[in-house]
């Protein structure tokens, strides 16, 4: 025993050595690259009642600056990198949306300019809160350039230096390591890197390096309580903005690969509702409107499992994984259908342009009616009615009403609600009440513990496992 621990004190020892004695070299090397963003913006006058102080008062002065009802200006501050000698400039969208004149600011130094330069905006993704600007100069400008995200250096543990402008206070160099990764926090194309790097305020838009001088990520926001670093920063990978800004610079827009599909998750739940699942992973397609999977063959039920060669873990994977694709390409795609592999080949559209159109904002809920119904899995279940077509804009026949949903059951459980339509039971289209048990009787004769249903509310689909006991 005393050998083993002489063993595991002798090897934190020689770890400890290789944390960097400082990070001046790698922030002198980097620094000029790195600049300050003001932005201006004329906001409207104050409306409604206002101060009145009597003339010749102390706070006069104070009133006449501050109070007027005309239009002012207002200024903001943020940060951001060069990532080209010819003066492109990486940032936040949050940090310029609205601005109507942008300034930069660079590191003070020799071949650096010296005063404030105008940029005009490139494009932008609000998707990934990311922007692209453009500055003129007549000499090259110092830049940096982005690593991989997912590659050495990059690994949770690992030290990385954040640079920026936090509270106005100018040139600033925080370190520290790598706390967690592929963090999301709200968006379709979350990927961020979480760091205990002090980031605050003023920072937004600035790059985080690694050990080598390389952008791994762009600060994006904290989580704090008071509005100040309290060592939980995000930035977003560079796998992501690199190929945005790729687009950006580009086309001045994303273009984004489209799938044209309605997904949801794979639970484990599902396992023995579906033939042929092993596991709970997967992208289960829900909804196959006109668009790139319905001219591939794709279908309402169909589990994508891999796609583009790459296994596909989870509906955030897959989203990512697509969107990152190029327009037009065609990609093979296996799934799992009826218990069997089936392989297709997909040819990407345009996300931007094509969404909106596949899926438009959809109407009412059902009018629950007074039909007739039938109480099953802790469901009242009801076939569409004259009164419920119009509300539901579907033809009689074409699936179930859920009219009431027992408290404390599965159904409950689940999240099923009263006005939710089921179009299928068990993979199959169902029109009937008839249809509906006899697809219960299949899966009961099966030995099955759930039936998968696919429930539409406000248009939208989902698949749900209910038990059968």
């Amino acid at each position: 025993m005393v050998g083993l621990a002489l063993s595991l004190v002798t090897v934190v020892s020689a770890d400890a050595q290789n944390r960097p004695a400082t990070f001046a070299d790698l922030a002198e090397i980097v620094s000029p690259a790195v600049v300050n963003i003001t932005t201006s913006t004329v906001v409207a006058g104050r409306t409604g009642p206002q101060g009145v102080v009597p003339e010749g008062s102390p706070f006069e002065d104070f009133f006449q600056e501050f109070g007027e009802d005309g239009p002012r200006r207002s200024s903001a501050l943020g940060s951001g990198f060069v990532i080209s000698a010819d003066g492109y400039i990486v940032t936040n969208n949050h940090v310029i949306e609205g601005a109507d004149e942008i300034e930069i600011e660079f590191f003070p130094g020799d071949n650096q300019p010296s005063k404030l330069l105008p940029a005009v905006l490139v494009g932008t993704d609000p998707n990934t809160d990311i922007a692209l600007l453009k500055v003129e100069y007549d000499t090259p400008l110092s830049f940096v350039s982005f690593g991989d995200s997912n590659g050495p250096g990059s690994r949770v543990g690992d030290w990385v230096m954040a640079m920026g402008n936090p509270l106005g206070q100018g040139f600033s160099v925080s370190a520290g390591i790598i706390s967690a990764r592929n963090r999301s926090l709200q968006g379709t194309y979350d990927d961020y890197i979480q760091t205990d790097a002090a980031i605050n305020r003023g920072n937004s838009g600035g790059p985080l390096f690694n050990m080598n001088g390389d952008v791994i990520g762009v600060n994006t926001a904290i989580l704090s309580p008071n509005g100040g670093s309290i060592g939980i920063g995000f930035a977003m990978s560079s796998d992501v903005v690199s190929n945005v800004i790729d687009q950006l610079e580009e086309f001045g827009e994303t273009r984004r690969g489209w799938l044209g599909v309605r997904i949801q998750d794979v639970t484990a739940d599902m396992i023995d509702a579906i033939d042929g699942l092993q596991e709970a992973r997967g992208a289960m397609v829900t909804d196959v409107p006109a668009g790139p999977a319905e001219d591939a063959g794709m279908e309402s039920g169909d589990i994508i499992l891999q796609f583009d060669g790459i296994a596909i873990e989870d509906t955030r994977e897959l989203v990512q994984i697509v969107g990152n694709s190029p327009v037009g390409k065609e990609v093979p795609v296996e799934i799992l259908r009826g218990g069997e592999m089936v392989d297709l080949t997909v040819v990407l559209g345009r996300r931007e342009t094509a969404e909106a159109v596949a899926f438009p904002l959809d109407g009412d809920t059902p009018d629950e009616g007074t039909p007739n119904t039938s109480n099953m899995l802790g469901m009242t279940l009801s076939e569409i009615t004259p009164d419920m077509e119009e509300s539901l804009g579907v033809e009689a026949g074409s699936g179930l009403v859920i009219v009431e949903v027992e408290a404390d059951s599965g159904a409950e459980t689940k999240g099923l609600l009263a006005g939710d339509l089921i179009t299928e039971a068990g993979q199959q289209n169902i029109s009937s009440i008839a249809d509906f048990e006899a697809r219960v009787e299949d899966a009961q004769e099966a030995g099955r513990k759930s039936l998968l249903l696919l429930v539409r509310r406000d248009g939208a689909p989902r698949f749900v496992a209910i038990g059968l006991e």
